[in-house]
């Protein structure tokens, strides 16, 4: 089921890709590295309006999010974004994994996200880095704040 959910985002943002301009890129794929690895995807709607989608892994489960997120120049830099963002998330997770937790039950948990991030994308190489700060909060299952989700993501950008 995770390859069907994973590729499914990858045709999605793909064919997403011709339908707006941005001026540093319309679309892009790649990894993103943190307390959870996984697989990040953004769009461009327009010059200041994305979405991103998120497959990442922990504790031997996984979880997918979606994000619409703003953005705006930083630092007076073409190739620099601060964005900021709302979504939502569903994720699947063994108790047994988490350091949190002394159990043995499975969750799944279903709840909104924020982001607060900052990128950069070369103009000579077809790459886009950014460091964000993701905290989430479980309304379905395992409920509570989850503020420890930070990542650094390199995707490939068109």
């Amino acid at each position: 089921m995770m390859k069907k959910i994973i590729l499914t985002l990858l045709i999605a943002g793909m064919s997403l890709s011709f339908a707006s301009a941005q001026s540093n890129y319309n679309t892009g794929i790649g990894f993103r590295g943190g307390l959870s690895n996984g697989l990040t995807i953004k769009h461009f709607l327009d010059s200041e309006n994305a979405l991103e989608g998120l497959a990442s892994f922990r504790w031997s489960g996984y979880n997918i999010t979606g994000l619409y997120e703003r953005h705006a120049t930083a630092f007076d830099s073409r190739g620099f974004n601060w964005y900021y963002g709302v979504g939502g998330h569903i994720g699947f997770w063994d108790g047994d994994e988490n350091p949190w937790f002394d159990d043995s039950q499975s969750y799944t948990v279903v709840g909104i996200d924020g982001i607060l991030g900052l990128e950069y994308t070369f103009e000579e190489i077809p790459i886009n880095l950014s460091i964000d700060w993701k905290p989430a909060y479980n309304l379905v299952g395992n409920t509570g704040f989850w503020g420890d989700n930070g990542a650094f993501s390199v995707r490939f950008v068109f």
